[in-house]
């Protein structure tokens, strides 16, 4: 199957089947924060659109935990950079009807939320065609991020082709289910 046919049929679907914005299960976010002994580090989460996986509630409950939150901004180059965020600081949308923060205050995550829009239980992910999140993982490789994809269960795909440039990830949370 070719990544643009499984990228429409996904997205149509979670058109239809995620008008409430389903959440992943947070307690297997916090499992893989125990396991890991992962406290007060940065965390890169991203705003829902598009009837993506909900990550208010997870941003919610990283930051009472004492985690620093960080949200992507587009850069005119095709790269993406994440900035400091806090769960009342003002957002403005780009170009693509992404939120992203004011803040000028760069940041290198610890941790990455990553939306996508299809997966496997390879741990591979589907995007939506830009490579942002490839080349932002690319870049800063040998920083060791934990990579954790969210998604729902009805995203999952059998199998997804992959290239040398996309970047497996190390979890992937749906409300069902932990792929590791």
């Amino acid at each position: 199957m070719l990544k643009n046919y499984i990228r429409k049929k996904i997205i149509k679907k979670r058109e239809i089947k995620n008008k409430n914005n389903l959440q992943v299960k947070i307690s297997f976010l916090k499992q893989i924060l125990k396991k890991k002994k992962l406290q007060n580090k940065i965390v890169g989460s991203y705003f829902p659109v598009n009837f993506e996986a909900d990550t208010y509630q997870i941003m919610k409950i990283l930051k009472q935990k004492g985690f620093k939150l960080s949200l992507p901004v587009i850069g005119r180059k095709f790269d993406m950079n994440f900035y400091s965020w806090n769960l009342n600081d003002p957002l403005y949308i780009n170009k693509y009807g992404i939120p992203e923060p004011k803040s000028k205050v760069k940041v290198t995550p610890s941790i990455l939320l990553i939306p996508m829009v299809a997966f496997d239980k390879q741990l591979n992910r589907l995007g939506y065609g830009g490579g942002y999140y490839d080349r932002f993982l690319k870049k800063y490789e040998k920083k060791n991020i934990i990579k954790i994809g969210l998604a729902i269960t009805f995203q999952e795909v059998k199998k997804l082709p992959s290239n040398s440039f996309d970047r497996k990830m190390d979890y992937i949370l749906t409300e069902k289910k932990l792929y590791k």
